[in-house]
């Protein structure tokens, strides 16, 4: 092979990376521009130039990644669900008990909201709001399945109670929203407490 052809393939090569890695970081940096608005003004006072400024981008760059306000959110809540549930579930193992099994994932929980603040009020606001559409909402849900396969299990073997998997998240999962919020505010501390907050938990659904 010619050395010059080879050159111009191996620089074409590295451009087209260069410029793919810059789209992916402009990308993050509107992601990121949006939970951070978000969180500290909600949805509605969320401006696509405000979103835009902070990432350092133009308004117009936004429309390259994503259609409107309403596609950017719903992407911005994926990506986040994501990154909440990829923690959650990474040391999970389908094959231990029940009780095992939920006191691991509801203490990743607890962990990544102490860990990722940002990311875990974001998700609150997301839960708390008509901005995310049905379908992302039902996409959001697919990714907490193994969570919901462990309760059917353990409805199925009778360790926990018959109730709606709504009514399971709400008393057993949601309280680590409040107390979160309490620990933003300075008012608890999680850790010191975090055992006797999963034992209620967990007495919230056992039967």
């Amino acid at each position: 092979m010619n050395i010059h052809f080879y050159l111009y393939l191996c620089t074409s090569k590295q451009d087209i990376m260069a410029k793919l890695q810059k789209s992916i970081d402009k990308r993050n940096a509107l992601i990121k521009a949006t939970i951070e608005l978000v969180n500290n003004n909600g949805f509605h006072a969320t401006a696509m130039s405000k979103i835009a400024k902070i990432a350092n981008v133009s308004p117009a760059t936004i429309y390259l990644y994503f259609e409107n306000k309403q596609d950017l959110v719903n992407q911005t809540y994926l990506d986040v669900k994501t990154k909440y549930t990829d923690f959650v579930f990474k040391t999970y193992n389908e094959n231990i008990s029940i009780k095992d099994g939920f006191e691991l994932i509801w203490k990743r929980i607890a962990e990544f909201n102490s860990k990722e603040s940002e990311y875990s009020f974001f998700l609150n606001q997301c839960n708390n709001t008509p901005m995310i559409d049905e379908s992302s909402r039902q996409e959001g849900i697919k990714h907490l399945q193994p969570l919901l396969d462990l309760w059917k299990r353990g409805k199925a073997d009778g360790i926990i109670k018959p109730f709606s998997d709504q009514i399971l998240y709400a008393y057993s999962i949601n309280p680590l929203s409040f107390l979160m919020m309490a620990q933003k505010q300075g008012h608890f501390q999680l850790n010191d407490h975090i055992e006797e907050a999963f034992v209620t938990a967990w007495d919230s659904i056992k039967r």
